[in-house]
């Protein structure tokens, strides 16, 4: 027992078994030993975690690791460190990597990496087509067979909806989602910018909402032809929220996944010069600034509220960073020739926290939906890694709601320091995350933790 683990007294938030209580958890030989009221306390390490909120580590189902090819912007190792502390113990990686993810060579590449660089799970998502150019498909069979947890081709929208049927179709087979970027870009032109006052004002190229809404609508209705499971990745608008609704009442395999940075931003962030607006209350924030921007763009203040109530509902069924680490020359140009992307995973729950201190989700959902939502999204066979459960393995997280931080960027452990959110308060932190047994991140004994980047 000496490499056992006593939390001592904190708030179990447990979604998978919808309680709420102020229990003890033992952790030991990486599992789940007890749950109870006062567990023995002889020959363990004792944490105490009174005032503390304890919950399934989180889950994440849209991370840009970059490894291969990309690891000047992030590697697996500074990834998985990231995710540690943002709580986060499972990463779902998209697929833009070089060589993509497109053969199970690549897959086990990268399982292989997250076993040498820490306890914290990665799980490969596949590419839909070869290269991810949207021409051929992979062989999903091989993908899924060495371990490729789903299929998307990432920020490249699957344009021929006949490929995206026959995707969906397979698929449907083997079990797993089909995750798309919805993005007509005869309709976006790929801009970074809502199409709206801010774009007009600034005299940007604007992304309408109708680019996105018009792609889910097509995959909706490619899925309930096939059957298939059609995840929409990163909704960022009311329109969106809606169909999805309506696509669940009636009967289709369909889920979604909302951002932090979609739920708490809005396109006023890309003015700057001030207070940004946000759906629950203003934000210091700098001048104009290329790191507001990204894909799907940041759209509007009622656009984050629709999407916040749908997430309150469970039409939304879990948050997704889509974490994007850029480096400094990916973000130095002028806005349109700027990357897209935010560095997420660390800022996540923080920023999240704003909508149960505003009212507008309370912590035992939002924990869900960070959890055992996106658990439910890849299938029953991850729904032990949402619970805190005898037996189940022991991926936790030590949350305090109540602690004001400010995002510092030189402490990232992550390769991306490319957020908005550099200098902001924020009121919610993750202290403390336990990833197979092992803790991965303690935060509890210094307001900063020493970087991890390499």
């Amino acid at each position: 027992m000496s490499n056992a683990i006593l939390i001592r007294g904190a708030r179990v938030l447990d979604p998978a078994a919808v309680t709420d209580r102020v229990v003890d958890i033992l952790v030991s030989d990486g599992r789940i030993g007890a749950i109870g009221p006062s567990l023995p306390t002889e020959g363990v390490q004792v944490i105490d975690a009174r005032g503390l909120v304890a919950a399934p580590g989180f889950i994440d189902l849209h991370t840009h690791l970059r490894e291969p090819g990309h690891e000047d912007k992030e590697t697996i190792a500074t990834g998985t460190a990231a995710a540690a502390r943002g709580g986060f113990t499972t990463l779902c990686c998209m697929p833009n990597t070089d060589p993509a993810i497109d053969n199970a060579t690549v897959v086990r590449f990268i399982l292989d990496q997250a076993k040498e660089a820490g306890p914290i799970r990665v799980l490969p998502i596949g590419a839909i087509t070869r290269g991810r150019k949207g021409k051929a498909l992979a062989d999903m069979e091989e993908l899924a067979q060495a371990g490729a947890v789903a299929f998307s081709d990432d920020g490249n929208p699957v344009a021929d909806g006949h490929l995206l049927q026959m995707a969906l179709t397979y698929a449907r087979d083997l079990g797993l989602p089909v995750i798309d970027h919805c993005e007509d870009r005869g309709i976006s032109h790929a801009a970074g910018t809502h199409d709206g006052w801010v774009s007009a004002r600034l005299g940007l190229p604007g992304y309408p909402s109708a680019a996105e809404e018009s792609m889910i609508a097509r995959d909706i209705a490619l899925a309930e032809l096939t059957g298939g499971h059609f995840h929409a990745a990163h909704v960022s608008t009311a329109g969106g929220a809606e169909l999805v609704r309506q696509a669940k009442a009636r009967g289709a395999h369909v889920t979604a996944e909302v951002t932090p940075h979609h739920l708490t931003l809005s396109e006023e962030w890309v003015v700057g010069g001030g207070e940004g607006k946000g759906a629950y209350g203003a934000l210091t924030v700098r001048a104009y600034d290329t790191r507001t921007k990204v894909s799907p763009p940041l759209r509007t203040v009622a656009d984050s509220e629709a999407l916040a109530k749908a997430l309150r509902e469970g039409v939304i069924d879990a948050v997704a960073t889509d974490h994007a680490p850029h480096t400094f020359s990916d973000k130095a140009v002028p806005f349109e020739e700027a990357t897209v992307g935010i560095s997420v995973l660390e800022t996540a729950f923080g920023s999240l926290m704003r909508l149960v201190h505003a009212g507008a989700l309370n912590l035992p959902t939002l924990v869900h939906r960070l959890t055992a939502g996106a658990a439910a999204v890849l299938g029953p066979r991850f729904a032990e890694l949402a619970a805190l459960e005898p037996g189940t393995p022991a991926d936790l997280v030590l949350l305090d709601p109540e602690a004001e931080w400010t995002v510092d960027t030189g402490t990232f452990a992550s390769k991306g320091v490319n957020t908005p959110l550099d200098g902001v308060s924020l009121k919610g932190r993750v202290v403390l995350t336990i990833a197979a047994g092992q803790v991965a991140y303690d935060g509890m004994n210094a307001k900063t933790a020493k970087t991890g980047r390499s």
